[in-house]
């Protein structure tokens, strides 16, 4: 049981984790890569900045190490001149150069220490400003990479938006209540037939067939008269080549009766 339970648990998450793939904002995701890699950038310089802050602590330390040592070295040989100066007090001279000359090997072993640490601190701060220099310049690229995506996306975004409309076009899947451009060219192209069926229906009837016969007659008289005119143009004696609106023809000036 306890394995059935189990193998239910890793199929609920695994169907989980790739439905929140399938729904992420890969811009988010871009987002969220960036500010982790900038947030590890951040330690790291953070630790850098630990690493050369000792090796500079150990340098102030060994400055003065030495310092301490050279005035320690300088008080014992005073102190040996001041020997051979006195002798009466060449045995206290001694004996406090002997100090000196303790209080100065205790001051070199601290400074071969402190040497000793340092060469370790600049080669930890050597590593530490490589690495803030090579995740720098990884930071750069990810920034890089960062825009290359972001214009995949906007560019993967407008060609689905394309395609969207490509099949909208294309009839393949028709959303909404607008009409696709073929259901209106069927509905016109069905207009069309009926108009032209009609008008063949009308032009074969009794009525139709009167109405051609007395164009063809008005048409044949127009033609005629048309004659007549263009043969009164040429002969100014012919009254039927100069009509005249009251009715009555006029010859060299007179009224003719009609």
């Amino acid at each position: 049981m306890l394995k059935v339970v189990k193998r239910a648990w890793r199929y609920l998450v695994a169907a989980l984790s790739g439905r929140l793939d399938e729904l992420a904002d890969p811009r988010v995701e871009i987002e969220q890569a960036i500010q982790e890699a900038k947030e590890h950038h951040r330690r790291l310089t953070q630790q850098a900045a630990a690493v050369i802050g000792n090796e500079r602590e150990i340098e102030l330390k060994y400055g003065r190490a030495v310092e301490q040592a050279e005035r320690l070295q300088a008080s014992a040989r005073q102190a040996l001149r001041l020997a051979g100066q006195d002798p009466a007090k060449a045995r206290e001279y001694e004996e406090s150069a002997q100090v000196f000359a303790t209080r100065l090997v205790a001051a070199e072993a601290v400074l071969r220490d402190l040497q000793a640490a340092h060469q370790r601190a600049r080669q930890a701060s050597a590593q530490a400003r490589a690495a803030v220099e090579n995740n720098a310049m990884a930071l750069r690229q990810k920034a890089a990479e960062r825009m290359r995506l972001l214009n995949q996306l906007d560019q993967a975004k407008m060609q689905e938006r394309l395609n969207h409309i490509l099949n909208d076009m294309s009839g393949l899947a028709p959303r909404g209540a607008a009409p696709t451009l073929e259901q209106v060219r069927d509905k016109i192209e069905k207009r069309y037939a009926r108009a032209l069926g009609e008008g063949e229906v009308a032009s074969g009837s009794v009525e139709a067939r009167m109405i051609e016969v007395e164009r063809a007659t008005v048409d044949a008289e127009a033609a005629a008269r048309l004659e007549a005119i263009r043969a009164g143009l040429n002969d100014p004696d012919d009254p039927s080549g100069s009509p005249d609106p009251s009715g009555e023809q006029r010859r060299g000036g007179r009224e003719l009766p009609g």
